[in-house]
């Protein structure tokens, strides 16, 4: 019989010694829950492209922060889901004083003041046109959209956000930001930066919970080429030279590749958006009974985890976080 003298099957060979080498952790506190808040009272309604999410009115978003806040989940990223009538082509109901998302995030900011509350920083929520930018002539205009994104910022910032996203992938905008929040007074307002957002055929049950797909065209003009890596490299660097203080790659799965390029290159926290359309494929295959839906769940938060991302947002949150702590 041939000698072998290295033999890894000994590291493998019970859930103990598994245990001690295990390389790649995840814990609940690398999560951070997407959730979305919509108009009314006493509604919970789900989203048919992402069984188990949900859109909430104010009253009962705070009953669901509850049960998120008690499996140990530390912050959560916000979205609005706007009727069209709020609507218009400068996306004031963003920043107008007493809407529905500004006061979202002031009553959850009291109820629940440890939970890390993160924002959307984009107009496509807000904007008749469904674009992240401002539109003029079928034109996505980059400046001219710096100026709505600070008031967003500013307006967010008072009600009690401790992370800022900019989601929407114009250029320069973490550093108008950065001086906007500085210059306010709020120095202390993280931003992370979606810094590498690609176009991705990934994201249409999302647009399905914000009801926000673009009347016309595309995002390419503003949202990365699928084919690109070297591209991120620059948009994450402008992002660092300017102040951003995480730099987050969306979608993950698809651009494992790109999170370690990141991570392997800049000396900040890594963030991964596991995105919308992510978590229908796994949902719809395990409801056919084609995968065990929760080893599947944890094996991809793992991959993300392993390509060197920090922080994960993600639909999955909440059902990680009770697998996870057990319950």
């Amino acid at each position: 019989m041939t000698y072998i003298s290295r033999r890894p099957r000994r590291n493998r060979k019970s859930a103990a010694i598994r245990g001690l080498v295990q390389e790649t952790t995840l814990s609940v506190s690398d999560l951070i829950f997407p959730m979305f808040v919509q108009e009314g009272s006493g509604l919970k309604v789900e989203i048919k492209s992402m069984p188990g999410i949900y859109r909430f009115s104010l009253d009962t978003l705070l009953e669901e922060l509850q049960e998120v806040t008690d499996l140990g989940i530390q912050s959560i990223c916000l979205f609005p889901n706007y009727p069209e009538d709020k609507k218009d082509k400068h996306a004031t109901e963003s920043h107008r004083e007493g809407t529905l998302y500004l006061r979202a995030l002031s009553t959850i900011k009291e109820r629940f003041p440890d939970l890390a509350l993160m924002t959307d920083i984009a107009m496509d929520p807000y904007s008749s046109d469904g674009h992240d930018g401002l539109v003029e002539n079928g034109e996505i205009l980059n400046d001219a959209t710096l100026e709505i994104l600070g008031r967003m910022a500013l307006a967010q910032a008072r009600a009690g956000a401790d992370i800022l996203g900019p989601s929407d992938m114009m250029d320069g905008r973490v550093g108008y930001l950065r001086d906007l929040l500085d210059d306010a007074g709020f120095s202390r307002v993280s931003i992370m930066s979606y810094s590498a957002k690609y176009a991705s055929a990934f994201y249409g049950p999302f647009r399905d919970a914000l009801e926000s797909a673009p009347r016309f065209g595309d995002k390419k003009t503003y949202q990365m080429n699928p084919a690109n890596v070297r591209e991120a490299l620059v948009e994450a660097q402008l992002d660092f030279d300017e102040g951003a203080d995480f730099l987050m790659v969306k979608p993950a799965l698809s651009y494992l590749d790109v999170i370690r390029t990141l991570h392997e290159n800049f000396d900040l926290p890594i963030a991964a958006y596991n995105v919308s359309g992510e978590y229908a494929m796994l949902k719809a295959a395990a409801q056919n009974g084609w995968l065990d839906g929760p080893r599947a769940m944890l094996e991809v938060l793992l991959s993300i985890r392993r390509a060197g991302a920090k922080v994960i947002l993600t639909y999955f949150a909440k059902e990680a976080a009770e697998l996870l702590q057990g319950k």
